[in-house]
């Protein structure tokens, strides 16, 4: 079987498999068989995308796919993914699509798919759908012409999202907040800016001006330097800088210093318990955690869950087991209270609503933890051969253990997007982080690059 989904739904390179017109046009099929769609007004879909160029190829080919199965579509444009699950839940939909390849660049998409309730579907609803795409594809006959679904552009869709997401804060004033939002030319670029005026913030707004090959491009996320450089010069209070779709967002202060999805998580999971809101009094993180953030949350009292890494595998932990906050330290946060997925918009709303309400500075917030030296390395490689198959890679990787003891950790994964390698290594000391990064990336590129 040909596989089409990965840790967080379809990815590749645009126009070729499985990102293509043609696997786009039966996945819509395969949706409409397997939520049930039996004629015109019997279920419906939602589709948004981000900016990408690829972006109307798949919009056009999914949708066809729907509506030759009796599914009606809801067409939102681009907007923020989490914006997508909220729309999903709220219009009464059986299903919402994401088109996004979040923060990789412009000429990669992908397909998120979310279920009426607003999470991502499941292992076993992604594996049914393949196999009806590996088959050959889907027969829409049964569907008489007067069955056909019906496309339809919804024009207020960003104002349903920007009424909700204002009201998780409960439309507090962020008045006197001087705020620079770097929204990567990506999906958040016209709402973000929006909502943080409407609250009365201060906002000037960099890389909101996407062509379909700009997003994420030496911008947001991935690249807060962009954003700590303008907070910098305009003497601003904070920066936000968002990812291609809006689901993770990081943070500078007001000196350009880092503030990342680690700290983000101290600070809301600190604060949620001091309002008596922290559910189950667990914080639920990845292994890719800073060990200050355990820490910190031990001498809280809180009670920290790890998962693998993906924000995805966090959210079935919260749901599992009731807690109502989590994320990771690449900035995805999710307040269940409030999303079904990270949302970096309702993230970072939160972080000035609690700068504003304590009246300090996001520097002075972010001290609520101590993070350990740390480097997080990434390897293309030419194989994904199982990590224990590589015995020098083993080898290294258990000496590496041994070196660290209890005062330190290492990860090493493989992407579950691209052809890479992660290492992770985390210890007190900045020289050990570094003797044990540069030996393990270059047991990886002699072993698994060359």
């Amino acid at each position: 079987m040909a596989r089409l989904f990965g840790t967080d739904g379809m990815r590749g390179q645009a126009n070729c498999y499985p990102i293509t017109a043609e696997v786009a046009l039966q996945v819509g099929k395969a949706i409409g068989h397997v939520f049930k769609a039996t004629g015109h007004g019997s279920c419906r879909a939602v589709i948004g995308k981000d900016t990408r160029l690829s972006g109307y190829m798949l919009e056009t080919a999914l949708t066809s796919g729907l509506v030759s199965m009796g599914m009606d579509v809801l067409l939102v444009g681009p907007v923020p993914t989490p914006a997508v699950a909220h729309l999903a839940r709220s219009m009464a939909a059986q299903v919402g699509i994401m088109l996004t390849a979040s923060h990789n660049p412009f000429d990669d998409n992908g397909v998120k798919i979310f279920g009426g309730d607003g999470f991502k579907i499941s292992d076993d609803i992604e594996h049914v759908i393949t196999q009806h795409v590996d088959s050959g594809g889907m027969t829409s006959e049964h569907i008489r012409s007067d069955q056909l679904g019906k496309a339809y552009r919804i024009d207020d869709a960003r104002g349903r999202y920007i009424e909700f997401a204002k009201s998780t804060i409960r439309n507090q004033e962020l008045e006197g907040l001087n705020v620079v939002l770097d929204c990567a030319n990506g999906a958040a670029y016209l709402i973000a800016p929006l909502i943080f005026k409407e609250l009365g913030a201060k906002v000037t707004k960099i890389h909101v001006e996407p062509d379909g090959y700009n997003i994420n491009n030496h911008c947001g996320a991935l690249h807060p330097e962009a954003v700590a450089d303008v907070v910098r010069k305009t003497g601003a209070d904070v920066g936000i800088a968002f990812d291609g779709d809006a689901d993770r967002v990081i943070f500078c202060d007001a000196q350009g210093n880092l503030v990342d999805g680690d700290r983000i998580l101290a600070m809301c999971a600190l604060d949620f318990k001091r309002r008596g809101l922290l559910a189950r009094n667990t914080l639920v993180v990845t292994t890719m955690s800073n060990i200050g953030l355990h820490e910190a949350a031990r001498e809280a009292g809180i009670e920290v869950l790890t998962t693998d890494v993906g924000d995805r595998l966090v959210i079935d932990q919260m749901r599992k087991t009731g807690a109502t906050v989590g994320g990771e330290k690449s900035g995805h946060v999710i307040l269940m209270d409030y999303a079904t997925t990270g949302d970096g918009i309702i993230a970072a709303l939160h972080v000035l609503r609690l700068m504003k309400q304590q009246g300090s500075p996001l520097a002075d917030l972010a001290r609520c933890m101590h993070e350990y030296p740390n480097h997080l390395a990434s390897i293309t490689v030419r194989t994904r051969k199982p990590i224990e198959s590589v015995p020098a890679l083993q080898r290294m990787i258990d000496a590496c253990h041994a070196d660290l003891g209890q005062n330190g950790r290492l990860v090493v994964r493989y992407s579950g997007t691209e052809p890479k390698i992660r290492i992770l290594v985390e210890a007190k000391e900045q020289a050990m982080v570094d003797r044990w990064i540069a030996t393990l990336t270059r047991t990886v590129e002699q072993e698994l690059a060359s």
